[in-house]
């Protein structure tokens, strides 16, 4: 590849929270539809996908509870900041998703929001909820880290 086919990503929103609350299985691509001046305010680092939530059913993925703040410059333009987003993917993975909510018991979670070319693109997960020992876990284990990192630099 050369530099003029590689992808230019440019990271907007991400859900930190996700990784902590959640394990995850599986990410998928999507795209998002947004209206004029949300494009403006994620620009802008405006947005957040905390509490933040994916509803299948069977023709489409809607984001819901992801707030993207009103643009400043937008006046009447503005808009509403909590509404519903449309998610585009193809009918295979929306099958998926489905399916694995369903059948499997799993949640549809967004991970983040980043520019990919100039186009507004929402990584998703397919994850399973963690249990509360899970996290005390996965929390001992970055201290651990923490740990053994701190006492390699002092040797």
């Amino acid at each position: 590849m050369t530099n003029e086919e590689k992808p230019r990503i440019q990271e907007l929103v991400t859900n930190r929270r996700a990784t902590f609350e959640y394990e995850v299985l599986e990410t998928i691509e999507a795209g998002i539809v947004l209206q004029g001046t949300e494009i403006k305010s994620l620009r802008d680092h405006g947005g957040s996908l905390q509490e933040s939530y994916i509803m299948a059913n069977h023709t489409e993925l809607l984001l819901i509870s992801a707030t993207i703040s009103p643009y400043r410059f937008g006046s009447i333009y503005n808009h509403d900041e909590k509404r519903k987003r449309k998610l585009l993917v193809h009918k295979r993975e929306l099958r998926h998703i489905e399916e694995s909510i369903r059948l499997k018991g799993l949640t549809c979670i967004p991970l983040s929001m980043y520019l990919k070319n100039g186009r507004v693109k929402v990584k998703i997960a397919i994850a399973k909820g963690k249990k509360v020992h899970d996290k005390r876990a996965a929390i001992q284990e970055r201290d651990d880290k923490r740990a053994i990192q701190r006492h390699l630099k002092n040797l």
